[in-house]
C-alpha cells in the first residue's frame, strides 16, 4: 500500500459519500423494486418501505465502486475500502435512491420515453462501435444485468423519475449576500495541525484480566453496561446455521432451450471432475465463473446463511462437509457449483452463560481507557514544557504515520494534517472532532492546544503549527465562485434533509450481515 495516493483515495471516498446525497445511480438494477417475502429476509440487504433491495443488488453495485476507484489508478484493497466505509456509503445511496423513486411515484413525476432513450443510447455498455444497438442491449441485460428490456426500461424510469424529483427539491434554493461572507470567513479561515492518538487499543495488553473478586464488583456496577452490550452484540450470541463457501456459476438463459441446458450442465461436469482429479478450486472458479461479482475472488461468498440461497441450493450446499463439493445445481442464475469451506453450526447462548466474558471484555475497555486517558495527560504537558510532538512521537517506520499506511497504530504517532478551513466538518486522517476544530479556529497563530480532546474511542493531544485568517481584500474576486459553491453546498443540505424527512416518516431497515457478506467482516 506504499504507492496508495491518500489524499486522491480520501477525494474519491468523498465524491463517492456525496452521491448518496444528490446523485441516483444509473446502474444495474439499483432500484430494488420488488416485493419482500418474510422468509426471504435474510437475502435483502435493506428493506425500504415494504420493497426489497437484494444482497445480488447491493453485491454488483458494491463491486463497480471498487472497479472505479481502482481504475483511478488506485490500488485500494477490500481492508481500505471497509476502512472508509464504502459498503455503508453504498448500501446508504441504494436506500436513498429508493427512497426518492418512491416518493417521485406519490407525487405523480414520471420520466418521458424520450429520457428513457437518452438514457440506453448514451449508455456504452450496449454500444456496437460506437452507436446504440438492440442486439447488444438484449444480450447484456439477457447475460448481465438478468432483466428483460421492459423490465429494465422500468426500473430506469423510475430512478429518472427519482432524480427528476430532487431536482425539484433544490430548485428553490436562494443564497443571500451574508451567506456567501460567512463562506469566506470560514474557508479564508486555515489552519494545519499536528496531533497524536492516545487509543484504549495502544494499551489492552498493559491491563492484566481482572481477578475474581475484580469481576464480581465490576458485574454488580455495571449489570445494565453489561446487558446493555449484549443486547447489541445479540447476533454475535444468536446466529443461524453458516457456511463459508465459494461458487463457480456457469450462466443460462432463462429461455434457455433444452440443448443448450445440457451444454452447459455438461461443461460444470467437466469442471467438477477437473476440481475432483486435484484442481484448485480459486484457480478453476477465478478462470471458469461467469459470476462478475466473485470471479475475481475465486469465487468467494463469505459466510452464507441459508436463506441467502433458493432452497435447492442451501439443501445441497448445508448437508455437505467443509472440503466437499456440491453436484451442479440450477437456479435462475444459471448452474453453480459449490464448494463448502468452513461451517459454523447455529448457536443461542443467553446472557448467564456469557456475562463473564463480556464483563471482562468491559473491565479491559475500561482499564486501558484510563491508561489512554493518563498517558495523553503526561504527553500534553510535556508538549507545554516546550517539547513538540512530532519530536515526541515520531512514526515508528517508513518515516510515514501508520495512521497514513492504513495500518493499525499500535502506539501514538505525530500526524501532519493537510492545510483546512473553518467549513471543514473533520479534522483531516482524524474525522469528525468538533471540540477539537473549535479550539482550532479560535487561535490566532501557532500554539498548543490547552487541553486533552476525547475523539471517538481515544483522545487527542494537537499543536497549531500554521494560522491564516481570512483576508478581506480578497473576498469581491472571489464572491461570485463563491456564490456558486455556497448555492451547492446548500443544494447538497437541502437534499439530504429531504432524505432524512424520507427516511423518518418511512420504515427503513438494513442488515448489516450484509455488508459483511459481500465487503468481508
Amino acid at each position: 500500500m506504499g504507492s496508495l495516493d491518500l489524499r486522491k483515495v480520501v477525494s474519491l471516498l468523498f465524491i463517492i459519500a456525496i452521491a448518496v446525497v444528490f446523485t441516483v445511480q444509473f446502474g444495474p438494477g439499483s432500484n430494488g423494486f420488488s416485493d419482500v417475502n418474510p422468509s426471504a429476509a435474510p437475502a435483502a440487504a435493506a428493506v425500504v418501505n415494504g420493497k426489497e433491495i437484494p444482497i445480488n443488488e447491493f453485491r454488483r453495485e458494491y463491486a463497480g465502486q471498487l472497479q472505479y476507484l481502482r481504475q483511478q489508478g488506485q490500488p485500494i484493497t477490500e481492508a481500505v475500502a471497509r476502512q472508509f466505509g464504502l459498503p455503508q456509503t453504498v448500501l446508504d445511496r441504494l436506500v436513498n435512491t429508493e427512497l426518492l423513486a418512491q416518493a417521485a411515484a406519490r407525487q405523480g413525476l414520471r420520466a418521458s420515453d424520450e429520457e428513457i432513450l437518452r438514457i440506453l443510447q448514451r449508455s456504452p455498455d450496449f454500444q456496437k462501435d460506437g452507436q446504440f444497438d438492440y442486439a447488444t442491449y438484449q444480450q447484456v441485460l439477457r447475460d448481465y444485468f438478468r432483466q428483460s428490456p421492459a423490465d429494465y426500461e422500468e426500473d430506469l424510469r423510475k430512478r429518472l423519475s427519482a432524480q427528476k424529483l430532487l431536482g425539484v427539491v433544490q430548485a428553490g434554493v436562494v443564497i443571500s449576500d451574508d451567506e456567501v461572507r460567512t463562506r469566506f470567513a470560514k474557508e479564508g479561515n486555515q489552519a494545519r495541525v499536528v496531533f497524536a492518538r492516545f487509543l484504549p487499543s495502544m494499551y489492552a495488553d498493559k491491563v492484566p484480566a481482572p481477578t475474581p473478586a475484580d469481576l464480581t464488583a465490576f458485574k454488580q456496577a455495571q449489570e445494565k453496561a453489561i446487558k446493555e452490550y449484549y443486547e447489541a452484540n445479540r447476533f454475535v450470541y444468536q446466529q443461524p446455521e453458516r457456511i463459508h463457501a465459494r461458487q463457480i456459476l456457469l450462466k443460462l438463459s432463462p429461455d434457455a432451450t433444452p440443448e443448450q441446458k445440457a451444454q452447459v450442465l455438461a461443461r460444470a461436469q467437466a469442471l467438477r471432475q477437473e476440481l475432483e482429479g486435484g484442481k484448485d478450486f480459486t484457480e478453476v472458479a477465478s478462470t471458469s465463473s461467469e459470476d462478475p461479482g466473485t470471479k475475481a475472488s475465486g469465487g468467494d461468498l463469505g459466510w452464507v446463511e441459508r436463506g441467502n440461497w433458493e432452497p435447492a441450493l442451501a439443501n445441497a450446499a448445508f448437508a455437505l462437509e467443509p472440503g466437499k463439493l456440491t453436484q451442479p445445481i440450477e437456479t435462475k442464475y444459471g448452474i453453480h457449483l459449490v464448494k463448502v469451506e468452513e461451517k459454523k453450526p447455529a448457536q443461542d447462548k443467553k446472557l448467564e452463560e456469557v456475562q463473564d466474558e463480556i464483563a471482562t471484555t468491559l473491565y479491559k475497555k475500561e482499564k486501558a481507557k484510563e491508561l489512554a486517558r493518563a498517558e495523553a495527560d503526561k504527553a500534553l504537558a510535556t508538549v507545554k514544557g516546550g517539547q513538540t510532538l512530532a519530536a515526541l512521537f515520531p512514526p515508528e517506520k517508513e518515516g510515514q504515520p501508520a495512521l497514513l499506511r492504513f495500518e493499525q497504530e499500535t502506539r501514538p504517532e505525530a500526524v501532519q494534517t493537510d492545510t483546512f478551513n473553518a467549513a471543514s466538518p473533520n479534522v483531516p486522517h482524524l474525522g469528525p472532532a468538533p471540540e477539537l476544530l473549535t479550539a482550532v479556529f479560535a487561535t490566532q497563530g501557532p500554539s498548543v492546544l490547552d487541553q486533552v480532546y476525547p475523539v471517538g474511542d481515544g483522545f487527542v493531544v494537537a499543536q497549531v503549527t500554521e494560522r491564516q485568517l481570512p483576508d478581506d481584500a480578497k473576498f469581491a474576486e472571489k464572491r461570485d465562485e463563491l456564490r456558486q459553491q455556497a448555492q451547492q453546498a446548500k443544494q447538497y443540505e437541502v437534499a439530504d434533509s429531504f432524505i432524512k424527512a424520507l427516511k423518518k416518516s418511512g420504515k427503513v431497515e438494513t442488515n448489516p450481515a450484509a455488508l459483511d457478506q459481500v465487503a468481508g467482516g
